[in-house]
């Protein structure tokens, strides 16, 4: 997901949305959740995401933040979430989430 400035609020927000849009197209509830790990570009600065995924109720999974690395040309203000879930499924059958502007990263993947 790509924010539309540097915000706290818009932060909150976005990650909330990311999150619940993951767990609702791939039918995964927060007790599956192992760990929830998320990166952000350089140019974020107001918040952790995983501080803003505390506020909306993940509250019993390990999170962690990591920056990304700052190569030219690449996506501005976005953020990305990996989630290791507990989940006989097979890879295939995952549903990939692209919103907010981080559609462009991945063409070929239908969110």
């Amino acid at each position: 997901m790509c924010l539309q400035r540097d915000d706290a609020v818009e932060m909150l927000d976005a990650v909330g949305e990311m999150l619940t849009a993951i767990l609702e197209r791939n039918a995964i509830t927060t007790d599956d959740l192992v760990s929830v790990l998320f990166t952000c570009t350089p140019d974020l600065h107001s918040g952790f995401p995983a501080a803003a995924a505390r506020v909306h109720g993940f509250s019993d999974v390990p999170l962690m933040c990591a920056q990304e690395i700052d190569v030219v040309g690449a996506l501005e203000r976005c953020v990305r979430v990996m989630i290791h879930a507990d989940i006989d499924r097979p890879r295939e059958e995952i549903k990939h989430v692209y919103i907010r502007g981080a559609e462009v990263l991945r063409p070929d993947v239908k969110s």
